[in-house]
């Protein structure tokens, strides 16, 4: 059986009995009828032909086997480190963890919450700042981050500049100028050796350790600042943190930095989870995702995402940042790995690392090299004159990879794994001897004295059984795709095969240093250079750029492109982007960012883009206009017809045409974006093309071009002068690639399914949609559909007349959806009072009936309401969910049976999930904001 039969849900007579529900005699014909004809790709997409299996992997493992896997010193932002056995399996490798949602529908995701939890008190308590996120998408992008938010925090110093340390990572500093820049923030790189620059500075940022390694007391600078209203950031190693001083205890404002060496591999650059740590009074401004503790209905503690208000989702164009996607699955296993090591096991390592360090410093001195520092964590850099590339030559002889500074400099950084042996193989191949350390204890008033970590939960599990059988428990409190359909509209939550996850953890894969000679790289090379001419066949553009390590990070990219192409062209005056007032929220945001205008375009009542309003809003804004973001099909799940007049009228006034790649499941091998009309597009690995969505992330969103826009896609930040100065644009994200590590994955997708595989994946998920849709629009209206009444890949279920007749809200039905065993579609986007489902071509036509019955059930528990047998507030919706806990009680006083609260159809007996939790107090949480771990005597009932 081929790979794509696997993928594909329905099947054979599956498919000819969702058809004869639809009226068509041939998917085919269906499909003529959903697309329209102006937009159809002629023909197939010219992909080689599918592989099996097992062949894709023999392919991908002749590339694995191109690579040069070395002992990696390089440092430099990404350290050696060791993925303890216990997390890689039970949560990098386990689906149960990797397959699920971003957590909005919090009392089926209690486990990855609390996972979270641990993480922003790992953070919290190494950093000592009291509020902490759950996680950003790279060191860098946290730093441009803290950057924008000091100026947004900052209500003393309101038009000064901000300085960040020259001592900052090569990558740091080109993100963050990239970021400033596009903003017209005013910053300055400064050595703050030399102290602080005059001038209003309403922000510093600084480096600890630098670079290079230096462990500086940053205390003066910190103080100084404060002194002048300026709020400071500190990047910092948080490894380093278990042995110095918190940046909150020097009286910092924000740390940011990478959990990277918390167990993550290298992964040739990504994913790895960063992070920000912030003082009182910053939460309702920090950008990300925020978990908190709140009380179900029956008054326990209960997890959820806190103070959404600040999210792109909410604010558009004003809010703190435009992230989406995070880098949640790898907070969770850093976060776990902090778990598992403790306070003391995690202060072992940095002291083990730490010595190795000064064993290394002290027999290299011996050889003649000069000590650049004498304080430094991990990595030590030497004054060599003359010799750096001679020194480089020998480690690699030894099978080591260092860091070349300048001609006359090296350093290199110890990690997790080095042992005796490689230590001494690298020692012996610069001319030394490896021996005990002479001196080089770093000094007293830099080390910290505070306890840290005292929760319980970072000492409860130190043996791999109960390490095991807690992430067993986290695991199981969860709903993720390994136990259901997630019909979540927009984010296409399709199959993660295990052949395509397997190669992420191969060595040959995993070990890769971004930074790496290119000789050591090759096989990543040609992975990255055939995937991206696969997508670039996909979507019809000519370009593209990998880099972008999130979907709003690719609009970004995508809309720093267009600008810097009419700027290039004199334009400078185009800075006005047209986004239909459908659009997600990331669109707005995302330009925002770029620096960029936004004016909303109204959507017609068939939701479509009214094209009467766009042409008003050209006339109005004119040569200002730099371009228009479309989603496409568009965010309503409907193929507008009028798509190729929209990109057209917007060509003809000047501008830009974005079209968002979010529904492109609905287009692979059917319409290809950059032949219709489309400049630019990103596309969504983590939806379209298989990367599982890991809890929010990760996420890859991979910016395409046409060939007049692809002398702007991003550069590799690493590569800058100190000025700043780079052969391509700066760069979005910190490295080259972006998040390459799970881009295998694609590849994998794509190289299994084939041209033909692509396309039958759209068609199945447009007919899975519009099954759905027939099946229940008699009970639940779909509010827009084409010009033939059919929907695209999703649609949207009506309940608005439902509630003003019942009182019952979608809500209501996404909580009993969960006693259902189903995680709910898209509540109340991109119309409120809707749910928005999208089923994927991944989902059996037994699952979809399981859907279906789920919700024609609840339509008639809400009609019980409208017949006034029950008042909504006692029914079994409003009281929804229902914990295993409720339904056994000894006293049970509600006016419906225990039954139809815990099994209202007969196949929930056979397999049954029960949320860990009831109903949560959402409001209540955001207004008793909690961002720690609760102590364990809170869950205590007998307490309670």
């Amino acid at each position: 059986m081929s790979f794509i039969d696997r993928h594909l849900g329905p099947r054979g007579r599956e498919t000819e009995t969702m058809l004869s529900t639809l009226g068509y005699d041939s998917l085919a014909h269906l499909i003529d009828e959903v697309i329209p004809s102006n937009i159809r790709l002629d023909g197939d997409l010219d992909l080689p032909a599918p592989l099996s299996e097992l062949e894709a992997q023999k392919k991908i493992a002749s590339y694995a086997a191109q690579n040069q896997v070395k002992h990696q010193m390089i440092g430099a932002g990404y350290y050696d480190t060791i993925t303890p056995a216990v997390i890689r399996r039970n949560i990098l490798e386990n689906p149960g963890w990797y397959t699920s949602y971003t957590p909005y529908q919090p009392e089926i995701s209690q486990g990855r919450l609390e996972a979270l939890l641990n993480f922003q008190n790992t953070v919290m308590e190494l950093t000592g700042l009291p509020v902490a996120n759950a996680s950003l998408l790279d060191e860098a992008t946290a730093t441009a981050e803290a950057a924008v938010l000091m100026h947004r925090a900052n209500r003393k110093v309101k038009n000064g500049f901000f300085a960040i340390d020259s001592r900052a990572l090569p990558q740091t500093l080109s993100v963050v100028r990239g970021r400033a820049e596009a903003l017209d923030i005013p910053f300055e790189v400064t050595d703050f050796s030399q102290g602080l620059p005059e001038g209003d500075l309403y922000g510093v940022i600084l480096a600890a350790p630098g670079h290079d390694g230096e462990v500086r007391d940053i205390e003066p600078l910190i103080k100084e600042a404060k002194e002048r209203g300026a709020l400071v950031t500190v990047a910092a190693d948080l490894l380093s943190l278990t042995l110095l001083t918190s940046p909150g205890s020097l009286g910092a404002d924000i740390a940011v930095g990478s959990t990277q060496r918390f167990g993550l591999p290298f992964w040739y650059g990504g994913p790895h989870a960063a992070y920000m740590a912030v003082t009182k009074g910053m939460e309702r401004n920090l950008p990300g995702r925020l978990v908190g503790v709140s009380k179900d209905s029956a008054g326990k503690p209960a997890y959820r995402l806190a103070l959404q208000t600040r999210e792109q989702h909410i604010r558009r164009e004003k809010a703190t940042s435009n992230i989406c996607t995070a880098q949640a699955l790898l907070a969770i296993a850093a976060g776990a790995y902090a778990v598992y090591h403790g306070p003391e096991g995690l202060r072992a390592i940095a002291n083990r690392l730490h010595d190795n360090a000064a064993r290394v410093a002290t027999a290299l001195v011996a050889t003649g090299l000069t000590l650049v520092h004498e304080n430094f964590f991990d990595t030590v850099a030497f004054e060599a004159p003359g010799r750096a590339d001679e020194l480089v030559a020998k480690a690699l002889e030894a099978g080591v990879n260092i860091r070349k500074l300048s001609a006359d400099r090296i350093c290199l950084s110890i990690g997790e794994s080095h042992s005796e042996e490689v230590l001494d193989a690298l020692v012996n191949a610069l001319g030394g001897t490896l021996d005990e350390a002479e001196g080089y204890e770093l000094p007293s008033e830099l080390l910290r004295t505070d306890d840290y970590m005292s929760h319980p939960v970072f000492h409860l599990y130190r043996s791999e059984t109960s390490m095991m059988r807690y992430l067993r428990a986290l695991s199981d409190k969860d709903l993720a795709l390994d136990r259901t359909m997630i019909p979540l509209g927009s984010c296409t939550m399709k199959l993660n095969a295990a052949a395509e996850m397997e190669p992420i953890s191969w060595p040959e894969l995993a070990g890769i240093h971004p930074n790496v000679p290119a000789d050591q790289a090759q096989g990543w090379k040609a992975l990255i250079d055939e995937l991206s001419n696969w997508l670039v066949e996909i979507t019809g553009y000519d370009a593209i750029s990998l880099q972008p390590n999130s979907g709003a990070s690719g609009e970004y990219a995508g809309l720093r492109a267009i600008r810097a192409y009419h700027e290039a062209n004199g334009d400078t005056q185009r800075t006005v982007v047209l986004i239909p007032n459908s659009a997600h929220g990331t669109n707005a945001a995302s330009a925002a960012l770029a620096g960029l205008g936004v004016a909303g375009v109204a959507t017609a009542p068939d939701g479509s883009i009214d094209v009467e309003d766009l042409k008003a809003k050209i006339e109005k804004y004119g040569d200002t206009i730099a371009g228009i973001m479309i989603t496409y099909p568009s965010t309503h799940g409907v193929f507008e017809e009028q798509v190729v007049e929209v990109c057209q009228l917007v060509h003809d006034a000047g501008g830009q045409v974005y079209v968002d790649g979010a529904n492109l499941n609905a287009q692979m091998g059917l319409a290809q974006p950059g032949k219709f009309g489309g400049d630019v597009s990103h596309l969504n690995l983590h939806k379209t093309f298989a990367i599982p969505h890991g809890g929010g992330g990760p996420g890859v969103g991979p910016v395409a071009v046409g060939a007049h826009l692809e002398k702007y896609l991003p550069g590799n930040g690493f590569e800058a002068d100190a000025e700043g100065n780079l052969a391509a644009p700066l760069p979005i994200s910190q490295a080259m690639f972006g998040s390459a590590g799970v881009l295998p994955i694609s590849w994998m997708y794509i190289a299994m399914t084939g041209a033909e595989g692509l396309r039958e994946s759209s068609e199945i998920a447009i007919l899975s949609a519009n099954y759905i849709a027939k099946k229940l629009r008699g009970l639940y209206p779909v509010l827009y559909a084409g010009e033939t009444g059919l929907v695209a890949h999703e649609c949207i279920l009506d309940l608005r007349q439902l509630t003003a007749d019942s009182g019952i809200t979608a809500e209501d039905v996404c909580k009993r959806l969960m006693d259902y065993g189903f995680h709910a579609p898209t509540l109340s986007f991109p119309v409120p009072g809707t749910l928005m489902v999208e089923p994927t071509e991944s989902e059996s036509l037994a699952e979809l009936d399981r859907f279906i019955e789920a919700m024609e059930h609840i339509h008639a528990e809400i009609q019980e309401v409208i017949d006034g047998t029950v008042t909504a507030e006692e029914s079994v919706l409003r009281q929804a969910p229902h914990t295993a806990e409720v339904v056994t009680a000894d006293e049970w006083d509600r006016p419906y049976p225990r039954s139809q609260a815990a099994y209202p159809v007969p196949a929930l007996r056979l397999n049954k999930y029960f949320t860990s939790v009831g109903r949560i107090d959402g409001a209540g949480g955001d207004r008793n904001f909690v961002c720690e771990c609760p102590p364990m005597e809170a869950f205590d009932l007998e307490a309670n």
